[in-house]
């Protein structure tokens, strides 16, 4: 029998929490480390000796004997160095444990073996990685031993920022600015940080382990190249929150027990649409740590699927016409003294404050919707956004009836007077309860929804950072209330000033808001007619990174430099290209080792039959057409692989990184679509024994 979990007495257990620090630091030391975490004050070296020394402690205790910066350069993995505590021997042969606090703010990693956009040439080698006081140091367990992780920021030795953190921070900063010169306005003196909190939804996939290894795309892609859909996919919508199989089951209890070591609030868990695909999601928290707990939510689900005899995956888009996985962002503002700005109260109509910060969001939003397309822009999302479980590639805002009532009578008459009420729900059934509904519904085809107190992002990637979308959020929101203090702070009426801005945000940015269906062929037409961007492709949203009113945005807040924009840019072209270069050189190794073989001598097996059949006087008609319709798809295959390998010998590395992954999207990818198209029709024909990998059936359902 299993040994049952207390989850509240190994919840944070590996974590360098609060309560640890007030157990094992001096008052003095604990008081100023928590004002440099909650001020922003500047550290003093000899208290980050104090806690560098405590944290050691702590950490060999639990049986540490090696500590790593960790942190997260523009590659979308995180990154480690280990450095064992020990000294160089003594004189007598022994070893002394000790780390120090110049050890614990400051690290030193190559900077030039990381992507840099040309911010750093290969011989200019050097880069810091600074400790982020406001993320919690923890002990990782794994085939290593026990290793102290401490969360960094990555810049270059001239100061730009060569990874995801530091411009999230920098972002963070702007906001909580931004947001106290508004909240002043409205007469609060109280709230001294506005933080914002996020709360990312993690989808995967799981596959068996022996059945992934068979498959030489998922292993050098992370999804299926080729793949003949199954007689059954996800239309009877019975995976959706069924009943957990035993072996997932197990794994998932194994994944929370994990996460809640480290402090991460693994709150809710079931099956996702597609077959074999699930999701979790925890509570909020900062979003400097929700992105650091993210990273360590995938690495987890990787792990613990591996000690379980199967493969997580985490491509936005492992199977072809089954729902592909996302990472929703929900993302909200509060003051240190608890107030959600993004909380409309009962009486929306009647909350100024709310109303204020909801139009400048709509502003922010409909201003820099470019911005936020790119945000979750990525090689595997290309396949996922505009798909049938999606949001479509045009940024819309969903708010709901009862905002968009409220909305529609400032617009039309310049107050609102009332707000439309959730009402009771009636189930029509006497031994069930009736209860208070919410105002509005749901909208799962919005990008990016009001939720009740928060926006969700839907956009985002399942296996992508969620940095990125967090830093542009908080820096065109930043600006909205800049640019809304800017004319408030002047006002001599600021009731009536208010009164005229909320107003007028709302008419100039009417058109972003949409609550009907994303996914409909008839809202890409009324977007057009709008006004409203349809991005469809990671290579075309690139290029607003480095416009001049991004660098001006991104400069004003201090977010991103110039120099730093451009070399985002680089490196987002150079990754499409190479991501896809890999897709198109596996695919033709597959076609070209593995399946067209196969289909030959399934050819000539058939060719064997008919002349056995014929000659034991029998006819061969239906063995004869089989062999035709092979034969015809076979030499079909054979020309799209010569044409996929011509074109991708073609793609040459020039210097333009723009022009390659522009070719690579308008020349290689079709041509990897034309190679599919004729291999999975063969799949569906060939005998299973012959075929040389496992099947979609094999990898969605016999998991």
């Amino acid at each position: 029998m299993t040994e049952k979990m207390n989850v509240a007495k190994i919840f944070g257990e590996n974590v360098f929490n609060d309560k640890v620090m007030q157990e094992r630091l001096p008052k003095k030391v604990y008081k100023a480390l928590r004002k440099t975490i909650d001020e922003g004050k500047e550290l003093d070296p000899m208290v980050a000796d104090v806690v560098a020394e405590a944290m050691k402690n702590w950490a060999v205790e639990k049986g540490a004997t090696h500590y790593t910066h960790i942190f997260q350069p523009l590659t979308g993995v995180t990154a480690e160095k280990h450095d064992a505590f020990i000294t160089a021997p003594r004189q007598d042969g022994t070893v002394l444990m000790e780390f120090s606090g110049k050890e614990l703010i400051k690290g030193e990693p190559d900077a030039s073996s990381f992507p840099s956009g040309g911010l750093r040439a290969t011989f200019e080698a050097r880069g810091y990685t600074a400790w982020d006081c406001t993320s919690p140091a923890y002990v990782r367990e794994d085939a290593a031993g026990a290793i102290l992780c401490i969360p960094t920021a990555f810049c270059s030795y001239t100061g730009e920022a060569l990874d995801q953190k530091t411009p999230l921070l920098r972002s963070m900063e702007a906001i909580n600015e931004q947001a106290l010169r508004l909240l002043r306005l409205f007469g609060n003196t109280t709230s001294k940080k506005v933080t914002p909190s996020v709360g990312p939804e993690q989808e995967y996939f799981l596959v068996d382990k022996q059945k992934y290894l068979q498959r030489e795309d998922l292993i050098f892609t992370g999804r299926t190249l080729f793949g003949a859909m199954p007689p059954k996919g996800q239309e009877l919508d019975d995976h959706y929150f069924g009943t957990i199989r035993q072996r997932i089951a197990s794994y998932m209890k194994d994944v929370n027990e994990e996460l809640w070591k480290l402090g991460i609030s693994a709150k809710t868990q079931h099956n996702e649409v597609a077959p074999a695909q699930h999701e979790l999601a925890p509570i909020y928290a900062e979003a400097n740590i929700a992105v650091d707990h993210n990273q360590l939510v995938m690495k987890t689900l990787k792990k613990v699927a591996c000690q379980h005899g199967m493969q997580c995956l985490l491509h936005e888009k492992p199977f072809d016409g089954v729902n592909g996985s996302g990472k929703h962002n929900n993302w909200s503002i509060t003051t240190d003294d608890g107030i959600n700005l993004l909380d409309p109260g009962k009486t929306p109509h009647e909350n100024v404050q709310f109303l204020m910060v909801l139009t400048c969001i709509l502003k922010a939003v409909d201003e820099h919707a470019d911005l936020l397309r790119e945000s979750a822009a990525d090689p595997g999302n290309d396949h996922r956004l505009g798909a049938n479980e999606a949001p479509p590639a045009i940024i819309s805002v969903f708010l709901g009836e009862q905002l968009e009532d409220v909305l529609e009578q400032l617009i039309s008459t310049g107050t609102a007077t009332h707000s439309k009420a959730g009402g009771v729900l009636h189930t029509g059934v006497k031994r069930l309860p009736d209860f208070a509904k919410d105002a509005t519904d749901r909208n799962r085809t919005s990008p990016f929804a009001f939720t009740g107190n928060k926006f969700e992002f839907r956009m985002v990637g399942s296996r992508d950072s969620i940095a990125g979308p967090n830093v542009v959020l908080n820096t065109i929101v930043a600006d909205a209330f800049s640019q809304a203090c800017d004319v408030l702070e002047k006002a001599d009426d600021f009731e009536l000033a208010v009164h005229d801005l909320i107003k007028e945000y709302a008419t100039d940015h009417q058109r972003i808001v949409f609550n009907g269906n994303g996914y409909s062929d008839e809202w890409v037409a009324e977007a057009e007619r709008r006004g409203l961007p349809n991005i469809k492709s990671m290579v075309d949203a690139i290029p607003c990174l480095a416009t001049d009113k991004a660098v001006e945005l991104f400069g004003k807040y201090k977010v991103f430099s110039k120099a730093e924009l451009e070399s985002r840019v680089e490196i987002k072209y150079e990754n499409y290209a190479k991501a896809i270069n890999i897709e198109a050189k596996t695919m033709i190794d597959m076609a070209s080792k593995q399946i067209l073989p196969a289909v030959i001598g399934y050819t000539k097996s058939l060719a064997d039959t008919i002349l056995a059949v014929k000659g034991a006087g029998a006819p061969a008609t239906v063995q004869t057409d089989l062999l035709n319709d092979v034969s015809k798809l076979l030499e079909e295959a054979k020309a799209a692989l010569v044409t996929l390998e011509e074109v991708t010998d073609k793609a040459a590395e020039t210097g333009d990184m723009a022009a390659e992954a522009r070719y690579f999207h308008e020349s290689v990818v079709p041509a990897m679509a034309a190679l599919r198209t004729p291999v999975d029709k063969l799949e569906v024909l060939v005998d299973k024994k012959v075929w040389p990998m496992p099947s979609y059936s094999d990898l969605l359902f016999e998991v």
